[in-house]
């Protein structure tokens, strides 16, 4: 069984990308690349092709975490896939997300946090923060580990 994940902010080149490499390494690490697939995207489409802002690589690469990938946008063809988590960064973004319709496994990035009460991951584009950005989706990043692998019935690599 596959499952996937899908991180989106609003021009995927700060925390959904983010998000989508923390959450990689943490797959990774726990053995599951054969069993979580796990992408980023943006509402908007402005940022297509460009790589991950300059803020997200820098935190990444201080805590030893690649990330190669380019920005792009979320697709109708993503929210009608109902086996797809897709994973909101703020509530700006859940809001765009429901516009697609309903969709079985909309959250935000927060709700799976244990270490803040905060539910929505400030956008570092203008404002930096890129530390404390990091700090969230490592958080958030965790409780979503231990969701799908509880949820999914994943079992562990032989």
């Amino acid at each position: 069984m596959m499952v996937r994940v899908l991180f989106v902010c609003l021009g995927n080149i700060c925390r959904s990308p983010m998000a989508e490499a923390v959450f990689q390494q943490m797959v990774n690490d726990a053995g599951r690349d054969d069993q979580i697939i796990v992408e980023s995207a943006g509402t908007g489409a402005w940022h297509v092709g460009e790589r991950a802002h300059s803020g997200t690589r820098a935190v990444l690469a201080r805590h030893g975490i690649a990330y190669e990938g380019r920005a792009q946008q979320v697709s109708r063809s993503d929210m009608r896939d109902p086996d797809t988590i897709v994973v909101a960064m703020d509530n700006s973004n859940l809001r765009d997300l429901k516009r697609f319709g309903d969709h079985p496994h909309l959250y935000r990035l927060l709700d799976f946090a244990t270490e803040t009460t905060l539910r929505e991951v400030p956008d570092p584009y203008y404002s930096g923060g890129f530390d404390n950005v990091y700090t969230l989706v490592v958080d958030g990043c965790r409780g979503l580990l231990s969701f799908v692998l509880d949820t999914y019935h994943l079992p562990p690599r032989k």
